[in-house]
């Protein structure tokens, strides 16, 4: 309105700004981790032979391709996904193929690299077909039980195939074999967050009070303890320290996320402690790897040379802060499970503690962005599947980092993306696909809301 002479308008409301899709960093940074990986796999060449390998331009051409097809996926049906998470699972991934085709070099009647890269291969093509396919997460809820039961058959199958270095854990038929609890924590992952998002008020706030943890209902209560025999079943049945662990501190840690309670994390690892020590003391094949754990030099001592646990500790020792250089040394002296259990003391060897640091940085940068799109969504099972997800390769770098340093007994689970094993690799490229699609969900609920 005017007043002598003087013009007064009401102030405008500030637009809102909708959020930027960022395909064209994720495309920057896929570029950035496909040339890392190639440079690494030319530098182990250059130190071992004196020549770029022969396969360099193939090797990064063919990283290059599959990633660029999944980035293609991306940037089709789920536009406004979290820039980072395909670049780190792209990185990781060449990273991985670069130390086991190094050790390679050291054993030529076992070459496992090329191996590897077919996995790779169907590890992105199911993360294509599931960012393709899979339009909304909350599907998912739908098959909790459906996934739960695929689960429990899996961690049941191996059960009765031979043992394979004092563990069940493995199908082996005609040379070809697989980890089926690799597929099957994806799967309990989908059911833990599905149940505890329909049960959340009932963990929360019914029930028993019992010293300061909220009891509920035997109804409720049931599911937990029938996890909790189940993962101690699996470590007596499979002889396997991880999964129980990985399985156990999934469920715990989703507990808490949907209920709050900060007792729950008391109980569980008050439940988790009983059962380990008990199969430590009572299972041969988990107490010798106690023992191993709490006496790495034992065997020097004895005369019998050192064990895969102590050359593993002299592999990050000799490492130091900036490694002995890609290709330049020793750790396949650590014995069969140089390329798989004990790869991250090759990464520490030859990349030293500065190498070892941006690789761990790359899976916390991984798990962080999962949290992150966890928190921004709204539903409780998109929510609650973000972190589980995000929580399954925490725990895992954490069992295998802690196996491998001497801070936990070892596991004989892989590193993801990194460790030789096909099941692995191709679930953890599921993993990413999920988190693309729950980041891409979380983002895309603000940008509606700003354009109504």
């Amino acid at each position: 309105m005017t007043n002598a002479g003087t013009t007064v308008t009401a102030d405008l409301p500030t637009p809102a700004v909708r959020l930027p899709r960022r395909r064209g960093i994720e495309l920057t940074l896929i570029v950035v981790a496909v040339l890392l990986s190639v440079y690494g796999y030319c530098a182990v060449g250059l130190a071992r032979n004196g020549t770029v390998p022969p396969g360099a331009a193939g090797y990064g051409a063919g990283l290059g391709v599959l990633a660029l097809l999944a980035h293609v996926a991306v940037r089709l049906r789920a536009p406004y996904a979290d820039p980072l998470l395909l670049p780190i699972g792209v990185l990781l991934n060449g990273l991985g193929l670069v130390l086991i085709y190094r050790l390679d070099l050291e054993t030529p009647g076992d070459r496992a690299a090329p191996t590897q890269l077919v996995w790779s291969t169907l590890g992105v093509t199911l993360f294509i077909v599931v960012v393709l396919a899979l339009r909304d997460h909350r599907v998912l809820q739908r098959y909790a039980y459906v996934c739960v039961a695929a689960a429990l058959a899996l961690l049941t199958l191996p059960v009765f195939f031979p043992a394979v270095n004092g563990a069940r854990i493995w199908i082996r038929i005609a040379g070809f074999s697989i980890q089926p609890g690799e597929f099957a924590k994806v799967l309990l992952a989908i059911f833990f967050a599905a149940y505890l998002a329909a049960n959340r008020n009932a963990l929360a706030y019914t029930g028993r009070r019992v010293w300061r943890l909220q009891l509920p209902t035997g109804r409720v209560l049931g599911p937990i303890v029938a996890i909790w025999l189940i993962s101690v079943g699996v470590l007596v049945l499979e002889r396997d320290l991880g999964t129980s662990l990985l399985f156990f501190g999934l469920f715990v840690t989703l507990l808490y996320v949907a209920t709050g309670r900060t007792g729950w994390i008391a109980v569980g690892l008050l439940l988790a402690a009983l059962g380990a020590v008990a199969v430590g003391r009572l299972e041969p094949h988990v107490h010798s790897r106690v023992l191993d754990w709490l006496h790495p030099f034992a065997s020097i001592d004895a005369g019998q040379g050192p064990n895969q646990l102590a050359q593993s500790l002299f592999a990050f020792a000799a490492g130091g802060i900036l490694g002995t250089g890609l290709g330049l040394g020793h750790s396949i002296l650590i014995g069969f499970a140089a390329k798989s259990d004990f790869i991250l003391a090759t990464a520490g060897e030859e990349l030293g503690l500065a190498g070892l640091s941006a690789i761990f940085i790359l899976y916390g940068l991984l798990v962080e962005r999962g949290y992150r799109a966890g928190l921004a969504l709204r539903d409780p099972f998109g929510r609650l599947l973000a972190v589980g997800l995000a929580s399954i390769v925490a725990l895992q770098v954490f069992v295998i980092a802690g196996g491998v340093t001497g801070l936990i007994p070892l596991t004989g689970m892989a590193m993801p993306f990194l460790a030789q094993g096909g099941s692995s690799v191709v679930t953890n490229w599921g993993i990413v696909a999920l988190l693309i699609r729950v980041s891409d969900s979380a983002r895309r609920q603000y940008d509606m809301e700003v354009a109504a």
